[in-house]
């Protein structure tokens, strides 16, 4: 400051120099102050060189004008001075930044010591994921006040016309495909890492979705939406196939998903939820592999709730899937197709949330008393797919959702769900009623529905996010 002062003096009294003098001490400047940010450890030593550096390219342009050694000389004596107490402030900051790391990096740790629970067991999957085999009664569900000290509740009684299907078998994840598997008695958990949690906006959102996650209306807040709907009615349970593909995800801080919601509440505060389904989220995850997931939510993502095991909530009882681990094989386009059969239903006896996958393997369960709307029945359910859009660069994100390819390309080419059903009051699985289907950004990501005899209710959806039609 002081520099930039003393040369718009002189330039008043040299015209001719004016132009030349300020550009050269304008981007010494820059560069002094570069310098001290990244040299702040080597002291004043390094702050007073830059100073010099400045001096000295002053003094090649103007060694004519006899005046100019004496504001040379005054800034001289000056400029140590300041660029001390800079350096000083530099240090300061630093300091201050590290305690706060060092405060950060406490936090998550005994944040992961919570999560990662002891492993009588370790897997190591050929993706790197790290999967620990954890006693049935150590996972985090039993952390919770109204679980300590309970067991796992035996299987419940299985909806009317379940005959379960789907493509995939129990070693549809990447980690079980060498042969390696969790003992009877434990349950696989993908081991959280501090890089897990430095990934994340902050480690109280690690694990958890921002709100609003579930269409109301055409504003999304940055969550774009192709969906299939029925409400009016009251809902026990869905059941859905669907196709996995691995879409590109521009960035870190987006995501493509493809899932259903069971909901109940408002879409206020009180929003209930239970979701399953796959997506691609290199945020949580570290990589772009599909993966398998569960989520809930008492309060609309408020302060209930997360994703797959990294709070207490979900109970799972299944030793051959891990939640929050990588799918393999995926779909190709013009070639070979997979899917995943989800089911959940409300067990009529003890009122928990039962989640099924595949021919018939149950994964575990979501106590009621997790919930307010869905202690009771669901109002609403829905099927679809939801990405992220940050607009990189002012633009829409070229984030894919499903295959990456819009619904009228129909099959091989775009992603689908199929053999669409829900669950009644008395335990019986049913077509949907009257299926609704709407995408909130067309142009970007589209939805198409239909019904015949092999997938019953279905729809194709999807698309590949920016492009002319989506700028």
């Amino acid at each position: 400051m002081v520099i930039l002062c003393w040369m718009d003096l002189v330039g008043a009294s040299f015209l001719k120099e004016k132009t030349r003098n300020r550009r050269c001490c304008f981007d010494n400047r820059r560069r002094q102050h570069q310098c001290t940010q990244t040299e702040t450890n080597i002291g004043q030593e390094t702050t007073r060189g830059n100073f010099s550096n400045m001096a000295s390219c002053c003094c090649k342009i103007s060694p004519t004008i006899p005046i100019f050694v004496f504001f040379l000389l005054v800034s001289s004596s000056i400029c140590p001075v300041y660029s001390s107490e800079t350096g000083n402030l530099h240090a300061n900051n630093q300091t201050f930044r590290s305690e706060e790391e060092l405060q950060k990096l406490k936090i998550i740790r005994e944040r992961i010591k919570k999560i990662n629970k002891p492993a009588v067991k370790t897997i190591q999957s050929p993706d790197g994921d790290i999967i620990d085999c954890v006693l049935l009664h150590h996972q985090p569900a039993f952390d919770h006040p109204q679980l300590k000290g309970q067991k796992p509740l035996d299987p419940p009684e299985t909806p009317s016309g379940h005959n379960p299907n789907g493509m995939a078998a129990e070693n549809f994840q990447l980690w079980s495909m060498s042969g390696e598997s969790c003992p009877e008695g434990t349950i696989p958990i993908r081991r959280t890492s501090e890089q897990d949690m430095l990934r994340a906006s902050s480690v109280r959102s690690y694990g958890r979705k921002p709100r609003r996650h579930v269409r109301r209306d055409s504003t999304s807040n940055g969550h774009e939406h192709a969906v299939g709907y029925v409400s009016g009615d009251e809902y026990y349970g869905a059941k859905a196939s669907i196709n996995v593909w691995a879409p590109r995800v521009s960035n870190q801080y987006e995501f493509s998903l493809s899932q259903f919601w069971v909901i109940s509440g408002s879409f206020g505060d009180d929003l209930n939820t239970i979701e399953a389904g796959w997506q691609v989220s290199p945020e949580l995850y570290g990589d772009n592999f599909p993966r398998f997931f569960t989520y809930w939510t008492s309060d609309a993502y408020q302060a209930t709730g997360c994703y797959n095991l990294l709070c207490s909530g979900f109970v799972q009882t299944n030793n051959r899937i891990a939640i929050g681990a990588a799918i393999s094989p995926t779909s190709s386009f013009n070639g070979g197709q997979f899917d995943i059969s989800l089911l959940v239903w409300k067990d009529p006896k003890h009122g928990n949330w039962w989640l099924e996958f595949g021919s018939g393997i149950l994964v575990g369960y979501w106590p009621s008393f997790l919930f307010t709307h869905l202690r009771d029945h669901a109002s609403m359910v829905q099927f679809g797919g939801e990405i992220v859009n940050s607009m990189p660069e002012g633009f829409h994100t070229s984030t894919e959702m499903g295959s990456g390819h819009f619904a009228g390309e129909g099959f091989g080419k775009a992603s689908y769900f199929r053999n669409l059903q829900v669950v009644d009051w008395d335990n019986n699985l049913i077509p949907l009623p009257n299926l609704q289907v709407l995408a909130d950004h067309p142009n970007c990501y589209d939805i198409q529905g239909g019904i015949n005899k092999a997938w019953g209710n279905y729809f194709y959806y999807g698309g590949p996010g920016r492009n002319v039609r989506c700028p």
